[in-house]
């Protein structure tokens, strides 16, 4: 089976050919491009397409694939908010993902920001290779003792309400489910935790319930000088009302490794030159937010999991099509 990988970069390729002749069934296509209506129509001889978390794989694209024979479609992380599950099964493709491939690596680049935002790493680096070693505006505050706000305690959540547990913070979260595995947090309901947290860290997909759950309203019920770290999906925050916020001085800190304009492509390659969107422009102006480029997940262990777990799915397609069974 030939699978082509949309939007493959360098690291891709070389973490999924370092195991690829452990799977000789599995033919593997690498293209720079993005998945779109135009791109997906130039698929040709490929039973599976191998995707990003911000690709688009909605219904028009689906459509496209399945007119090209696509059967299957990987996506090689864990969110697919983005994949039109009704037009797949409409279409007869299946759609698969890899639902845990590295949880620390999200919860410790998760707390490395709200460390960076409170303890003004970023001012300092800056200042120090500029021969200024100032102390002037880089206090921050301790977390030990301070309050940890988790919203989403499964496995990455898990992760970081275990780490703010390490520092001596005081824990709590709020989840429909409660962890079993985590006798150390307390869980309050949302007001609560916006209430009492110094530190809020966003652990939750990107549902109808969760979309802009970070607005002027929960805002205003935070405390003054609270820290906010988004490493879980960029629409679960309203960055307009984020950048009101900021400019209100509510936030001692932000720090997101997502953005809500990413499906629209908030870095848009055109050869040597990127094109930030306005909005994301506008958060980097302030001196106490840390924007990254995703990176949450970005680690050696993090990428061979999502190598492995991707083209076992597509094994596991393969086998249950070759005994004619049904694949959950």
């Amino acid at each position: 089976m030939r699978i082509t990988f949309f939007a493959a970069k360098n690291y891709d390729k070389e973490s999924f050919n370092h195991i690829k002749q452990q799977y000789p069934a599995l033919e593997l296509e690498y293209w720079e491009t993005e998945l779109s209506v135009k791109t997906a129509g130039y698929v040709t001889d490929s039973e599976a397409i191998c995707a990003f978390v911000s690709a688009d794989v909605s219904a028009p694209v689906l459509e496209v694939l399945a007119g090209r024979g696509v059967k299957l479609v990987l996506m090689r992380c864990a969110g697919f908010n983005n994949v039109d599950l009704e037009a797949a099964t409409r279409y007869g493709i299946k759609v698969m993902r890899v639902p845990g491939y590295s949880p620390e690596a999200v919860a410790e680049h998760a707390i490395t920001l709200a460390m960076a935002v409170n303890r003004h790493i970023h001012k300092a680096y800056i200042r120090v290779r500029e021969n200024n070693f100032s102390l002037q505006g880089l206090s921050g505050f301790n977390f030990y003792k301070k309050t940890a706000g988790i919203i989403g305690t499964g496995k990455i959540g898990a992760a970081m309400a275990r780490i703010c547990d390490g520092f001596g913070m005081n824990v709590i979260a709020y989840d429909t489910y409660h962890n079993p595995d985590l006798p150390f947090v307390t869980y309050v309901e949302l007001d609560e935790l916006f209430a009492q947290s110094d530190l809020i860290s966003l652990h939750c997909p990107l549902m109808d319930s969760t979309y802009h759950m970070i607005n002027l309203e929960t805002i205003s019920k935070m405390k003054d000088g609270v820290i906010l770290i988004n490493t879980s999906r960029g629409g679960l925050v309203k960055t307009d009302d984020l950048i009101t916020g900021i400019r209100e001085r509510k936030f001692a800190g932000v720090g997101l490794d997502v953005y809500e304009e990413e499906t629209a492509n908030v870095f848009e390659n055109h050869e040597d030159d990127i094109m930030m969107s306005s909005t994301t422009a506008r958060l980097l102006s302030f001196p106490n937010v840390i924007v990254t480029s995703h990176q949450g997940f970005f680690t050696e262990e993090a990428l061979a999991a999502i190598s492995r777990t991707t083209l076992d799915n597509a094994q596991a397609y393969l086998d249950n099509v070759a005994s004619g069974t049904e694949l959950n």
